[in-house]
């Protein structure tokens, strides 16, 4: 699988960031290691021409679990150059064991660049690229707001404002205006904005260049005030929402909450009523909550503040009672026994619920596991089985525990064990012991690095083969394993 990263990675950068025969200017180095929030170095300055990019994620710059990351520039994100199409697959055991270059010509402005790898989408960062020959723009961006739209003697807006934010930059240019109505939050500003709630407002606003300069916040106030009314004859509209946690045909599950809501254009939005199982008619202030089980029905209206009533509407559902009883977990060991109790060769663990829905269980000081089937443990000493279940609503059962020992089955499958302390591959020593198995052989032995292999790719197969079929056996950990399958990778058995 590693062999195959490595030709991707070969492929996707000849793709991609093909080099440019001319000499590049500048180097600019990104390197990666185990992490998955951010790259471990990265350049924040550059200036613009041709540029010899370097991205090494590789055991030197600290990888020690293979993972592969990217180096991918951004042509999409707006506020950013597009003009550098980049994307680097590098892991540390590609063709390249990890370092990569490529020519790119950078212009003047801000690059935008990230790790596309699904879970790593932390790993992102800005470059700002000057022209080399001027002085680096510093000043911030004037900007200023004003407020139109038709007015009273006292100046008020009537009906509406409409507010214009406009930005100026002699350096790099305006990146960025923003604007925050009333004690809104700051949002980006796109076209202007109309104002029609009535009473005193306060418009905030700034901008940014392309340098990053953001300047002083100001500020525009004014007061909306309404038109003169005319007659309201149109009752409000009113709707309810139901939310809750649904069975299968719909019921829900311990409660149900109404949340009405209405609106009126008009003179506004008076009152909302609500009448439950024919009960009479309420003020409504909060979402209802229902958790009597059986069929319900709710009826609601609105009021406006012209007196208007909206025509009665209705809801119907159901609550039914939720499941808070935990299934119960049976966990059984079976195999042959020696007359001290302990299991020969193998000990077979069973694992039952009483009801559907996911079982798991955990050996020795192992994560829990999805169980599917009976779990053989071939490990020789001696081991703890954890077992729960977890039933279609939730519901999780108590542990159940099960400790027993394992030890040789005197067979003699190995009848010249290679005892060595720890596993050795091509001359590489793991530094992981070389535990004695339930046949008489060793880890050492299944490994057999000396049998015919069709190429190096089958030997590392057949090893990771070998391995993870000891970690369900609980004879190596996750850990030990990987150090064994990345001393496979490296040595050249079969090439």
């Amino acid at each position: 699988m590693k062999r195959l990263v490595a030709l991707v990675c070969a492929a996707l950068l000849v793709l991609v960031a093909a080099p440019a025969p001319a000499v590049a200017a500048q180097t600019l180095t990104w390197t990666a290691d185990n992490s998955v929030t951010a790259y471990r170095s990265v350049p924040t300055q550059a200036v613009a021409g041709q540029t010899t990019v370097v991205f090494e994620n590789s055991e030197a710059t600290g990888n020690t679990t293979g993972m592969p990351h990217t180096l991918t520039f951004d042509t999409s994100t707006e506020g950013y150059n597009h003009d550098v199409n980049l994307n680097i697959l590098a892991n540390p055991f590609d063709a390249n064991n990890g370092r990569h270059e490529a020519t790119i010509t950078l212009t003047p402005g801000r690059y935008r660049y990230f790790c596309s790898i699904p879970g790593h989408l932390t790993m992102v960062g800005e470059l700002v690229v000057t022209d080399g020959g001027t002085t680096p723009d510093t000043t911030p961006p004037t900007v200023a707001a004003q407020a139109a739209g038709t007015r009273d003697g006292d100046g008020n807006y009537v009906g509406s404002a409409s507010v214009t934010v406009t930005a100026a930059d002699t350096g790099s240019g305006v990146d960025t205006i923003e604007y925050a109505l009333d004690g809104a939050a700051f949002q980006p500003y796109t076209a202007p904005v109309t104002v029609t709630a009535v009473g005193e407002h306060a418009v905030r606003y700034r901008a940014t260049d392309k340098e990053g300069n953001a300047s002083a916040e100001g500020s525009l106030a004014f007061r909306v005030v309404e038109p003169a009314p005319d007659e309201d004859t149109t009752p409000p509209t009113v709707t309810a929402q139901l939310a809750g946690d649904r069975d299968g045909d719909g019921n829900y599950l311990g409660t149900a909450t109404a949340t009405l809501t209405a609106a009126d254009d008009d003179s506004g939005v008076a009152r909302i009523e609500y009448s439950l199982d024919g009960g009479a008619f309420t003020a409504y202030g909060n979402p209802v909550v229902v958790s009597t089980a059986g069929m319900h029905m709710l009826h609601y209206r609105a009021t406006d503040n012209a007196g208007n009533t909206s025509a009665e509407q209705m809801s119907h559902f159901t609550v039914v009672a939720r499941d808070t009883t935990a299934p119960t977990v049976s966990l059984s060991v079976a195999g042959t026994q020696n007359g001290d109790g302990a299991y020969l060769g193998l000990a077979t663990v069973t694992v039952t619920s009483s009801e559907a829905g996911r079982i798991e269980y955990a050996l020795d000081s192992g994560a829990w596991t999805t169980y599917n089937a009976p779990v053989e443990i071939r490990g020789l000493g001696a081991h703890t089985v954890r077992a729960r279940a977890t039933d279609a609503a939730g519901n999780t059962s108590a542990e159940k525990t099960a400790t027993f020992t394992v030890t040789g089955s005197g067979t003699g499958a190995c009848p010249v064990p290679d005892t060595r302390a720890t596993v050795v591959i091509d001359g590489f020593d793991t530094t992981v012991r070389n535990y004695a198995l339930s046949d008489g052989c060793t880890v050492n032995d299944r490994i057999a690095e000396y049998d015919d292999y069709a190429d190096h790719a089958a030997f590392v197969r057949h090893v990771e083969t070998v391995t993870a079929a000891l970690v369900t056996g609980g004879t190596l950990t996750k850990r030990q394993q990987g150090t064994i399958v990345r001393a496979a990778a490296r040595s050249d058995i079969g090439s």
